[in-house]
């Protein structure tokens, strides 16, 4: 195998993979030594800041830039030449120096003497010995040192990693006053900044820094020396105008200001995972590691092509230092990376066999979007059913979910309500490892949690933020568990990943992308305008972690002809790299729960006709499972409306109280509204009267929460209109459930509540389940049910809706006259959305065909 490529320079990743015959993303690149934590957070800002002056020249020199070096090393700034990167400076000082010859510290960077020669100076190899593990004595080196020499070192030293420490290099530079001394410092802050020399002023000391290694950004080429006046201002005049772009000129500067904390953090983490892999490669039988300070570890292998195997047996690229002097083909340089990267690199040296890929993650989509209802939990649905149409076993997950429609499952547990309804379009029963984090509202600055299908309490928005860390461990666990029952998952995401205020707490979005290995896909909602600005957007707010695992943008909810969206999508792609992957027309008539309770209408209405039930259902403020409501927008002879003021209400035939995550607070608004006086008129004017789980409680004389459940109210007087009374259990009831009306009808749905009521007074007819629970009352026109989903049964909601017309002296329908069924509308979904979107490309990028 050809080896010029891995002693050249690292990181040639075009190159390995031609010669390991793969992907470049498919090799594991030990060979380049850059920050194994990454570029740090917000280094993309100032790049595009500084796109608004590419219509002007940049600084002549840099002068802001060195103003801040100038600073903080405190020297003149006439002193410091910034640079199109250090290795730039390098090939242009040797000739400005009036050195006789270059004395290089070897095995060292192998551009010192390349560019000594090509300045015309004669080369002189002062070579560290391996029997002292390549550590300097400086004293062997002083003995070396003549008048008129320019001496190169690095400190730390490449390829070994050493450095000598401040309190040795300073003195032994000044005790030599005819030589020039050139340190390189490119990766000085692994060993600590405070050892720079770079603010030292003596006669005969240059300091060569860079930006690339500790900050992660070797595209942009950032660099700088210090030294003697005179020659910096030839180095100055000799490297010319206009050297860093005003993009490189603002990022450096960025860099400079951030808090002290990144490069400590950067040399802790460092230290370490270099402790972790001199440890593992000294632990292999004829392996040696010698001192390090810095972000990678020269060592000698017991073979002299460790790295032509490891890269076509394993895909594993490390440095070969065959060329560098005083070393040999059996001394590689690794480069200090992440734990999970290190272990698959100790498993290959330990002869675990040719390469296999390291266990393939469970192929993941996720569907995020540029805001909330931007129809994430739709599209979902929609990717779920065309992956089981496909013939593969999918379900889907979404980490946290903040929403008041809930879901109960059949073991029990609680999940929002697009879950299920994902679930229903994988043909699964919905699970508590789709949805692990449910956040219930119950107040503007709270909400109950529910972790694993269970309540653990109401938080404020604090509160909950301080238990993120210990939520993760749960969504990661529930997430794998999930994933390793199905050939594919599709995950959802939560509002945006652009929401920038929430991105340290992030467990919903691209954090939890990561974890699966998701390709993302994000939606923007174009009714609401602004998509494609959103789009750029939301890809400015990403770090270039965040959008390397961005597949692209879906455009949702379009109204016409696609074909007129392509320039609007060729500028999506120029300006991120990314396609449109895809236009979904604006569902009308679709006939899903949409994911929270924004807009309460998600079906189109069916035709009316002359004679319609107009039914009013009240808009409370913490309004709990609002679709259930939904089947009555499709039946032909009902108008469903939504009031949340007495001017609104009219003279409907029925009143519904939907459920309430906070019956307390709802019916203070009620009261103060003027709306708790208008129900109650209805209801003894003979206007039918229902009430759904909160509603049910709302209906009753008092409600009672001696532990704080669900408010600080600890006895509420309600309605009054039936003579039931709540009292509110910590134990949550969330069951599927069966049972039977007092006259005999059959009755079906699911409960999600805290609180137990009984009759205290007679007159009432009682629903129960088949185990005799009760369930829910009757009296007269008014109806009181714990059973979320109830009017989901086209049987019986057209038995309940025939009652209101004969009251009205009109005929009964009898028969089903609507069907309320969500399969339909998800085979219906799929055929389109798989019309919109390269199914076989997304197939191909997932890795599922």
């Amino acid at each position: 195998m050809e080896i010029a490529v891995m002693i050249e320079h690292g990181g040639n990743l075009a190159k390995l993979a031609e010669l390991a015959g793969c992907e470049p993303g498919e090799i594991l690149d030990f060979s380049v030594n850059l920050n194994p934590l990454g570029p740090p957070p917000g280094v993309f800002e100032p790049c595009f800041r500084s796109f608004d002056r590419l219509g002007e020249y940049p600084e002549p020199y840099a002068e802001s830039l060195v103003a801040m070096l100038a600073e903080r090393w405190r020297l003149p700034a006439a002193r410091i030449v910034a640079g199109n990167g250090s290795n730039l400076l390098l090939n242009l000082l040797p000739p400005l120096t009036g050195a006789k010859r270059a004395l290089i510290v070897t095995p060292g960077y192998l551009g010192y003497a390349e560019a000594c020669r090509n300045g015309g100076l004669p080369v002189v190899e002062f070579r560290l010995r391996e029997e002292e593990d390549f550590i300097l004595d400086p004293a062997r080196l002083g003995d070396a040192v003549e008048p008129g020499d320019l001496v190169i070192l690095g400190n730390p030293d490449n390829p070994t990693g050493y450095a000598l420490p401040r309190a040795e290099l300073e003195p032994f530079v000044a005790a030599h006053p005819g030589a020039l001394f050139l340190i390189d410092e490119a990766f000085i802050e692994f060993y600590g900044e405070a050892e720079s020399l770079a603010g030292v002023m003596l006669p005969n000391l240059v300091v060569s820094r860079s930006f690339t290694k500790i900050y992660a950004v070797p595209g942009l080429r950032m660099g700088a020396m210090s030294g003697p006046e005179e020659l910096m201002a030839r180095l100055r005049a000799r490297q010319g105008e206009w050297v860093l772009s005003a993009p490189a000129v603002e990022t450096a500067k960025f860099l400079l200001a951030l808090p002290g904390g990144f490069p400590e953090e950067t040399r802790r983490e460092t230290e370490r995972l270099r402790g972790e892999l001199a440890a593992g490669l000294d632990g292999l039988p004829g392996f040696k590691t010698y001192p390090s300070c810095a972000n990678y570890l020269l060592f000698r292998a017991p073979c002299a092509d460790l790295p032509e195997r490891l890269l076509a047996e394993h895909r594993i690229a490390l440095r070969s230092c065959a060329a560098y002097p005083g070393l040999g083909p059996e001394f590689c340089r690794v480069a200090v990376r992440p734990a999970e990267e290190r272990e698959r690199l100790l498993a290959a040296l330990r002869g675990k066999g040719p390469y296999l890929p390291k266990k393939r993650k469970t192929p993941a989509l996720m569907l995020q979007g540029t805001c909330s209802n931007a129809g994430k939990s739709v599209l979902a649905a929609a990717f779920c059913r065309i992956l089981l149409e496909d013939g593969f076993s999918v379900a889907p997950f979404k980490a946290q979910n903040m929403a008041l429609n809930s879901y109960v499952t059949p073991d029990g547990g609680e999940i929002g309500r697009a879950q299920a309804v994902q679930a229903e379009a994988c043909r699964l029963d919905p699970d508590v490892r789709m949805n692990p984090i449910l956040l219930k509202p119950d107040s503007d600055l709270g909400s109950q949690v529910v972790l694993n299908g269970r309540a653990i309490g109401n938080f404020k928005v604090r509160e909950y933020f301080q238990r993120k860390p210990e939520l993760w461990g749960e969504v990661a666990k529930a997430y794998d568990s999930l994933a390793s029952e199905h050939d594919v998952i599709v995950l959802e995401g939560a509002g945006s990943p652009g929401e920038i205020n929430l991105k340290s707490g992030d467990l919903v979005n691209m954090r939890m992308a990561r974890h699966a290995g998701a390709r993302v896909l994000l939606a923007g909602d174009i009714d609401r305008g602004g998509v494609y600005a959103s789009f750029v957007g939301t890809y400015a707010t990403l770090e270039p972690w965040e959008r390397a695992l961005l597949s692209g943008f879906l455009v949702n909810k379009f109204r016409g002809d696609p074909t007129l969206l392509a320039d609007a999508h060729a500028y999506v792609e120029r300006m991120t790299g990314r396609p449109v992957r895809g236009v979904i027309d604006y569902q009308r008539d679709l006939g899903l729960p949409e994911e929270d309770s924004v807009s309460f209408s998600f079906v189109r209405p069916a035709e009316k006709e002359a004679k319609t039930l107009d039914i009013v259902l009240i808009r409370l403020g913490y309004i709990a499972n609002f679709t259930d409501f939904t089947p009555f927008e499709i039946e032909p002879d009902v108008t469903l409306r939504k009031v949340s003021s007495p001017a609104d209400f009219g003279a409907p035939d029925a009143v519904i109280l939907p459920g309430s995550k906070s019956v307390a607070a709802d019916l203070a608004r009620l009261r103060e509204s003027g709306l708790a006086a208008k129900v109650a008129e209805a209801a003894e004017s003979g206007v039918a009267v229902a009430g759904i789980c909160g509603g049910l409680q709302l209906l009753g004389e008092r409600l009672l929460d001696p532990d704080g459940i669900e408010s600080a109210e600890r006895e509420v007087r309600c309605l009054g209109l039936l003579p039931l009374e709540t009292v509110m259990r910590r134990r949550k009831t969330l069951r599927r459930t069966r049972g039977f009306r007092p006259d005999g009808t059959e009755i079906s749905g699911y409960e999600i509540h805290h609180g137990e009521t009984v009759p205290t007074g007679p007159g009432l007819g009682i629903m129960r389940d088949t185990e005799g629970r009760m369930i829910g009352f009757e009296r007269g026109g008014l109806f009181a049910s714990y059973l979320h989903g109830i009017f989901d049964d086209d049987r019986f909601r057209r038995l309940w809706l025939d009652g209101l017309r004969r009251k009205k002296g009109w005929a009964p329908k009898g028969g089903v006259t609507a069907s309320y069924g969500v399969e339909e509308a998800l085979n219906r979904l799929a055929a389109h959305v798989r019309s919109r979107v390269d199914i076989d490309g997304l197939y191909r990028e997932l890795g599922v065909r």
